[in-house]
């Protein structure tokens, strides 16, 4: 099996009688869902609907765990804190890590299945080792752009809508919940269908374009490029985009349509 400690993950800790109930008034997906088999992983949004951050929700008898990119641990604690008012909840940086495993026998004590996907893996949260190889890091992200699935580095903070990340797809919305912070842009978008881009997975004959880089198509701008690892990578594309060669600077990008996208395409 292939594994992994996310050196680029961390965990915040949340406690207190009402830890659920102020969760579930702030993410994207429904909090009580989550238990001590099952992960949930969700979007946290600006008022207005836009991306700010995505963590995965872990379940203990007396506390919350939160998966955080590890340059977000202290803006989410100090944005979410202020939603607290009277609320009987603390939260907290810990020293734990997270460990992905993938592509071999799931039998790992304490990790739950990524619930993004199944292909996606495992994951467990633990004591983090002394140091971390970022080698296998890179094979992580190289595993997880190979099936399709965003990461941080995917989303612009304050302009990604969530459905423009596939969460919609990919287990990470709840519409049926009830009311959570930016839900109403989340709605509009998944009931009139509104969005006109989406991230897509593409593969390049060389290394690919820088994150940010604008890709254009016979002289219009039909996408940005996201993160890539080698050949493989993420691309915020026009829908028209979906079946096109593109070219970039002596480079062909041809993207890579995964099978969950069918719906879309029909």
């Amino acid at each position: 099996m292939a594994r992994a400690w996310l050196t680029d993950r961390t965990v915040l800790s949340v406690t207190g009688q009402d830890r659920v109930g102020f969760l579930q008034g702030l993410v994207s997906n429904d909090v009580a869902a989550a238990s001590e088999t099952a992960l949930i992983w969700c979007g946290y949004l600006t008022p207005q609907g836009r991306y700010l951050s995505d963590f995965f929700i872990w379940h203990e008898p007396d506390r919350l765990l939160l998966d955080v990119p590890a340059d977000h641990a202290s803006m989410l604690r100090t944005k979410l804190l202020r939603f607290r008012l009277r609320a009987d909840v603390q939260i907290e940086i810990t020293t734990l890590g997270v460990e992905a495993l993938w592509a071999g026998d799931a039998d790992t004590e304490g990790a739950r299945v990524d619930p993004r996907m199944g292909a996606a893996g495992i994951r467990r949260i633990a004591p983090l080792p002394t140091g971390g190889d970022e080698h296998d890091v890179r094979a992580y992200h190289a595993h997880r752009l190979q099936l399709g699935l965003p990461d941080t580095a995917d989303c612009e903070s304050e302009k990604t809508l969530l459905i423009e990340a596939n969460f919609d797809w990919l287990n990470g919305i709840s519409f049926s919940k009830g009311c959570y912070m930016g839900q109403e842009l989340t709605a509009r978008t998944h009931y009139r269908g509104l969005v006109k881009k989406r991230l897509v997975p593409v593969e390049g004959d060389g290394p690919l374009p820088l994150p940010g880089t604008l890709l254009m198509h016979e002289g219009r701008e039909i996408g940005q490029m996201r993160s890539s690892v080698g050949a493989r990578g993420l691309a915020l594309l026009r829908r028209e985009a979906w079946s096109t060669t593109l070219e970039h600077e002596g480079r062909t990008l041809t993207p890579l349509i995964p099978e969950w996208f069918k719906d879309e395409l029909s």
